[in-house]
């Protein structure tokens, strides 16, 4: 396999035309595409795009791993894809394979709070044009638009017990994690550290201080998250 290198113009920092760019770009490309999968594709070609962007979003994922463990600088305890959102990225093919409903009520909310902290202040050691800026950007958006893609087109809605689903399989996830920074010394999903790029933990006092803080604040964020789909409901029952 060939091993992809760039040559990077400079790291990315938050606000510049590097880390606006891809957002709005994105932004304006999923809305056009939900349109025309809802407007002009048949139940049978939904699918199969919502199928393929899954595909795309995993193999970037796996083809970026792949690549570090070739060029021989592959770190166990900082390299893995056990961060929430590069977990969620490898694996969302088997999202959009299936389209198991307890997957969706885990996945949403896992996606729409992890990446919107990981969208607003980026963690991105180099910048454009190396292959981590596209991986990144890729992974993290590219999970927004699936999702987005299950409720507009698929239209797959959650439910209120979805978020207490949703955070138990976290908590779950994140109790894995732990064991797995401990045997190898690691900071996955940062539950040993705060990040060394500006994030919104810096409000959070220190360890394990920000863990606790993060907790408390998961289950009313997770309700933000699902007011939405609440008040749609509610709409639509007055409507009927």
């Amino acid at each position: 396999m060939i091993s992809l290198t760039y040559y990077t113009i400079d790291s990315l920092e938050i606000g510049s035309f590097q880390h606006i760019a891809p957002i709005v770009i994105t932004s304006v490309l999923a809305l056009a595409l939900i349109l025309f999968a809802k407007r002009k594709l048949d139940q049978a070609k939904q699918e199969q795009m919502f199928k393929g962007l899954g595909y795309f979003v995993s193999l970037t994922v796996l083809v970026y791993h792949i690549n570090l463990i070739i060029k021989g600088n592959y770190n166990l305890s900082t390299d893995l894809p056990l961060f929430l959102c590069s977990f969620m990225a490898l694996f969302i093919f088997v999202f959009t394979n299936s389209r198991k409903y307890w997957v969706f009520e885990i996945l949403l909310f896992w996606i729409i709070a992890g990446t919107s902290q990981a969208v607003i202040t980026p963690d991105i050691s180099v910048g454009f044009p190396s292959f981590d800026y596209f991986r990144y950007w890729i992974a993290h958006l590219g999970l927004i638009v699936i999702i987005f893609y299950a409720i507009f087109v698929f239209k797959m809605y959650p439910t209120w017990k979805s978020m207490f689903k949703s955070f138990l399989a976290l908590q779950v996830y994140m109790f894995v994690i732990f064991g797995i920074n401990f045997l190898l010394d690691a900071n996955y999903s940062y539950l040993n550290k705060k990040p060394n790029s500006a994030s919104a933990l810096d409000y959070l006092g220190d360890w394990p201080t920000y863990l606790l803080v993060v907790e408390v604040f998961l289950i009313p964020y997770f309700l933000i998250i699902y007011l939405p789909f609440f008040i749609a409901g509610k709409l639509n029952k007055k409507a009927i």
